[in-house]
């Protein structure tokens, strides 16, 4: 992808890594359950693997981008998928190596992916898009497409909304981060825009017993393959 890079996209890269970094043991130990307490939301992840098992592009491998402790890396892998994790915080890789031994993690921003031009055959973004500026989500999506193979699909997971969420000393720790909330319109003009095909969109509404506070969206997108109808 051409460099696009501005000292402002280095500071938020470099405060959501020093964020993370300091927060990936307790937000490891806090998130534990979530697989089991949002049930609706890995069925969607799983029903992307189902996709991408039956031949979601020509490459083989699959990222899961923004990983932290590796948990949505597992459970790819356990659908039965060729896949590896990235992440800018060396504390939550640390995490993912820990827990998933068996299992590939990498460091490296989104934004400057290390991957080879439709290397992939499919790409998820499980929440890791939030701390994006709305002005670089263009970048970000266009480096997405550029690593996924004709006909490769992309996940992407985050909160919906219009005002973002600060986390101000969370766990007690000295860092803050915005959580960006998106309008799930708005992120598919973004993709469509990017090269993306639109396949699928969900939304479910917040569950307050579980501390949300936002709706939750799932936007499902595939990259076209050159001459020829790209369909489920």
């Amino acid at each position: 992808m051409p460099s696009n890079s501005t000292s402002s996209e280095a500071d938020f890269v470099a405060s959501t890594r020093t964020f993370y970094d300091a927060i990936a043991e307790d937000y490891a130990e806090h998130f534990a359950g979530e697989r089991s307490a949002k049930p609706r939301d890995w069925t969607v992840m799983a029903g992307f693997a189902e996709l991408v098992s039956r031949g979601g592009g020509e490459g083989g491998q699959v990222v899961d981008l923004g990983c932290g402790p590796g948990r949505s890396t597992a459970f790819l892998a356990a659908q039965g998928l060729d896949v590896f994790g990235l992440d800018l915080s060396e504390s939550m890789l640390g995490i993912a190596r820990r827990e998933n031994p068996g299992l590939r993690f990498r460091q490296g921003s989104m934004l400057e992916l290390d991957i080879p031009d439709g290397a992939l055959a499919a790409a998820v973004s499980w929440y890791s898009s939030i701390h994006t500026p709305v002005d670089r989500l263009p970048f970000l999506f266009a480096e997405f497409h550029r690593i996924l193979a004709p006909g490769g699909y992309l996940l992407l997971a985050f909160q919906a909304g219009d005002r973002p969420l600060t986390l101000d000393r969370p766990f007690g720790h000295p860092v803050t981060l915005d959580f960006e909330r998106r309008r799930p319109e708005a992120m598919a003009e973004l993709l469509e825009a990017a090269g993306f095909a639109l396949r699928s969109r969900t939304v479910r509404e917040a569950e307050e017993e579980l501390g949300e506070s936002s709706a939750q969206a799932f936007l499902m997108a595939r990259k076209g393959v050159a001459g020829a109808a790209v369909a489920l």
